[in-house]
């Protein structure tokens, strides 16, 4: 009898042990992590990085673009940046949709900007002995904008065209397209700078209304204008490049900070969360 008991015993203390191991390596195991999400980055030079230096090509594709600061937070897998400088809207559907399926999680867009030639107006307008050009130039670009702002026109059709067909491409991918900063810093009443601004401001509405076609089927817009406040050229501490001694291509395009002020506004955004 007493042998019978103690093997009992020694069997219940086995089979304790054995729960209790069974316990602590599960609770000691370490959790499974989502996995990264599949992210492709459309769009034009500032989708690609242009102003933060390290290019990878010649599209000025940089190490230091938003796309590859969301990479580095390990929640996003990018299956390409296709972005490449000087991309107009018809641009990034030609050219850019290639890796687009429907194992695509996520996609940034940031275009609209060259259909105006924003970048060349400026050059233009910072040129000695341009003025009445300059002119001209702004004054083309406001009617376009104004046309838009009806929900009309090429920059307004542009965009929507652009939009539809990454949602063809990618349909089960979450869309969000950006807008622009604003270059300048406290520009001062009825300047050229106080004018770009409004041009931009004029841009970043026509993005927005075309992203909120299709409703919530459609893409989100994402402002960055008031990430970039403080920060313009002309600021103390600029995250727009603009050197006028020494002009170059980098000139009106976001810096490193720049492109993580982006990437923050994507991210508070929800962009880079499952």
């Amino acid at each position: 009898m007493g042998d019978r008991i103690l093997r009992r015993r020694r069997a219940a203390f086995a089979a304790g042990l054995a729960t209790l191991a069974l316990a602590l390596g599960t609770a000691a195991g370490p959790a499974t992590a989502a996995p990264a999400l599949a992210y492709v980055a459309l769009g034009d030079s500032f989708a690609a990085g242009q102003g933060a230096g390290s290019y990878l090509d010649a599209c000025y594709r940089s190490s230091l673009s938003y796309p590859a600061d969301a990479v580095e937070k390990k929640s996003v897998r990018l299956a390409i940046n296709a972005a490449c400088q000087g991309s107009t809207t018809e641009v990034v559907v030609a050219t850019q949709l290639e890796r687009l399926n429907k194992s695509i999680a996520v996609v940034t867009i940031t275009a609209g900007g060259n259909n105006l030639d924003t970048t060349g107006l400026l050059a233009l307008c910072t040129t000695p002995g341009q003025e009445a050009a300059c002119l001209q130039g702004l004054q083309a670009r406001s009617i376009a904008l104004a046309e838009a702002q009806t929900g009309s026109g090429p920059l307004f059709q542009g965009l929507v065209t652009m939009i539809n067909a990454v949602k063809a491409k990618a349909p089960d991918a979450r869309v969000y397209v950006t807008g622009y900063p604003l270059l300048f810093h406290s520009p001062e009443p009825g300047s050229l700078q106080e004018t770009v601004n409004g041009l931009t401001l004029g841009l970043n509405a026509v993005i927005e209304g075309a992203a909120a076609t299709d409703g919530p089927e459609g893409a989100q817009y994402v402002d960055v204008a008031g990430a970039f406040l403080g920060h313009g050229i002309g600021s103390v501490d600029p995250w727009i490049n603009y050197n006028p001694f020494a002009p170059g291509p980098d000139d009106f395009h976001p810096n490193a900070a720049g492109y993580r002020a982006y990437h923050a506004a994507l991210t508070a955004a929800g962009a880079y969360t499952a």
